[in-house]
């Protein structure tokens, strides 16, 4: 019997590889990235820079399955991360190139991606299968 969601390990590698490839795209080591499957599947990559508005907080790129990516700027542990910029468009899973140039353009301060107006609607599964071509056979 197929299951209509898949496991979450499945996602969870899935997801892992392609933080991955974004990592070595934005150029950051393989350190520097977290995924996490909960309710929310996440992924986290920990930026070696500041941002000039707030030079005492490290810059990081969060993903998540219901809004893509977005730089963000660490705060205090109590507080939630402080959003510079949405990756734009309908895409969840844009190339790790894509992803690299909305972090170049974003701390040059020549963003242009536009806001999602709401969550995306991705199922587990579709997501599962997007993220299938990252993973390493």
């Amino acid at each position: 019997m197929e299951h209509s969601e898949p496991d979450s390990r499945t996602l969870e590698r899935g997801l892992g590889e392609y933080a991955r490839a974004v990592a070595a795209a934005v150029g950051v080591p393989d350190e520097s990235v977290t995924v996490e499957i909960s309710d929310t599947a996440t992924a986290y990559l920990g930026l070696p820079r500041r941002w000039r508005d707030r030079p005492d907080h490290d810059v990081m790129l969060v993903w998540s399955e219901r809004r893509g990516w977005a730089l963000a700027v660490e705060t205090d542990p109590a507080d939630a991360p402080v959003v510079i910029a949405r990756h734009g468009g309908d895409d969840l899973v844009p190339p790790p190139g894509a992803v690299a140039r909305f972090v170049t353009d974003t701390i040059a301060g020549h963003h242009t991606g536009q806001e999602r107006p709401g969550p995306a609607t991705a199922t587990r599964k579709s997501l599962a299968e997007r993220l299938r071509p990252y993973l390493r056979h």
